[in-house]
């Protein structure tokens, strides 16, 4: 019960289309048929400004914070049993990120046409593990403050994380290593096209300090 409960309102969360729902609501645009044609933070910088870009953004990383506190919120409350250990917290928190994710990536309030799922997956590492996503965020910032591309700084941020959370703070929760592996493959394969801009040379800059 705690699974489906869990991972239903994680799902609904993630759903939420930031980016489709503000492009409508205040410009009357689907980003979604602009520039990359994708729901995601990055794309609304690109095509809406900066404004409705860390809009998105916010709101984004919100969801997936959300979705991995509720476990531990329901337990303070009284809402769990008060039985249940830490690993089992820990589980339904992992239960929670996957579907949060999904839920970005494959909505149910936009046709199931959601974004990479970058912002999100910030969010639930902030959530289950914040001094894991300070370093990866550092990192993040980082890459694309040097190279000035998004995807590359994501990639980066991603494929550090298992590694930050077993070498860095020596993290050995076999269920919270084998999600930050799943989690980093999965923004790898989101950005496939992207990697292979990257290698072309044809990958668009983004600079914060133009329109």
């Amino acid at each position: 019960m705690n699974l489906l409960l869990f991972g239903s309102i994680a799902y609904l969360l993630g759903s939420i289309p930031t980016a489709v729902w503000i492009g409508k609501s205040r410009f009357g645009i689907d980003v979604r048929e602009h520039g990359s044609k994708n729901a995601g933070a990055t794309n609304t910088f690109r095509v809406l400004g900066k404004k409705a870009g860390i809009t998105v953004l916010v709101f984004d990383i919100i969801k997936g914070l959300l979705a991995v506190l509720m476990p531990i919120i329901f337990f303070k409350f009284g809402y769990l049993s008060s039985t249940i250990s830490e690993d089992e917290i820990i589980y339904l928190q992992i239960i929670a990120a996957i579907l949060a994710v999904i839920g970005h990536v494959f909505p149910i309030f936009a046709s199931f046409k959601g974004g990479k799922g970058v912002a999100t997956s910030l969010g639930v590492i902030i959530g289950i593990h914040p001094p894991a996503a300070g370093v990866c965020l550092l990192l993040f910032l980082f890459v694309f403050i040097v190279f000035h591309y998004v995807s590359l700084g994501a990639i980066c941020a991603s494929v550090a994380f298992p590694f930050v959370l077993v070498f860095l703070f020596n993290v050995s929760n076999s269920w919270l290593i084998l999600f930050s592996i799943v989690l980093s493959s999965a923004v790898i394969v989101a950005h496939k096209k992207n990697i292979g801009r990257l290698l072309k040379g044809e990958e668009g800059k983004m600079k914060l300090s133009k329109k």
